[in-house]
């Protein structure tokens, strides 16, 4: 049945986030997806209620122009899932500038830059946006030295997320730091703990569980919650 809601998906034509998307229209969910290539996005355009929009986040003038296109619409939840591994090489004696600089901009910087610009369109009060983030970026927890630039940018991403949730003052939205799990994905690889679908079913399930109840909270696709 159809739900009436409506979500803003960042990163969408594969993985996870072709995954949230294939749940959110399970469940009955109208879904704007964005893709840095149409072309390249065969599955996703196959999926019903589901408006495709092209974004290269760390692209200002294609972040502009979804703004204006996108001007009028609400959405109950904006989840931004678009990231990046990073150099296969990830011990800081070898570290390149150009690399960290893409890392950092599409890991940290570009999502809460989407998010400022689209907080004001997510509906207040049961509105969520989520962050696709990662418990490799606890700095309490440490771990996996061999995905140390990766961990970092994760790490600046929860770092500037608290920001973001500071500038938001008194607006009554939710807003969480979603760790997917070991997911079978290019990324994870298949000798990974979980497929998309268990992921991506369970972190919806937190938005919805979430949605309503405010505040900022870094949180597992099981529910469990995580120290920064």
């Amino acid at each position: 049945m159809p739900s009436n809601k409506t979500a803003l998906i960042i990163g969408a034509s594969r993985g996870l986030g072709l995954g949230l998307v294939q749940r959110l229209v399970e469940d009955g969910w109208n879904v704007v997806a964005t893709v840095r290539d149409p072309a390249k996005a065969e599955t996703l355009s196959t999926l019903p209620r589901v408006r495709i929009e092209t974004l290269e986040m760390n692209n200002i003038h294609q972040l502009d122009t979804l703004q204006e296109r996108l001007g009028m619409q609400t959405f109950d939840l904006l989840f931004v899932n678009a990231g990046i591994k990073g150099p296969d090489d990830q011990n800081p004696e070898n570290a390149r500038l150009a690399d960290i600089g893409e890392l950092f901009m599409t890991n940290s910087v570009a999502p809460i830059r989407v998010a400022q610009r689209f907080a004001p369109q997510v509906r207040r009060n049961t509105g969520v946006i989520a962050f696709m983030s990662s418990a490799l970026g606890s700095v309490s927890i440490p771990n996996e030295p061999e995905l140390s630039l990766y961990k970092a940018s994760k790490a600046a991403l929860n770092s500037m997320i608290n920001s973001f949730v500071m500038r938001l003052e008194d607006v009554p939205l939710t807003v969480l730091a979603m760790h997917p799990g070991w997911v079978k994905t290019d990324m994870g690889g298949e000798g990974a703990d979980i497929d998309v679908q268990t992921s991506t079913r369970g972190m919806l399930d937190q938005v919805n569980a979430w949605s309503g109840k405010g505040g900022l909270h870094f949180t597992n696709y099981k529910g469990d919650s995580l120290i920064w």
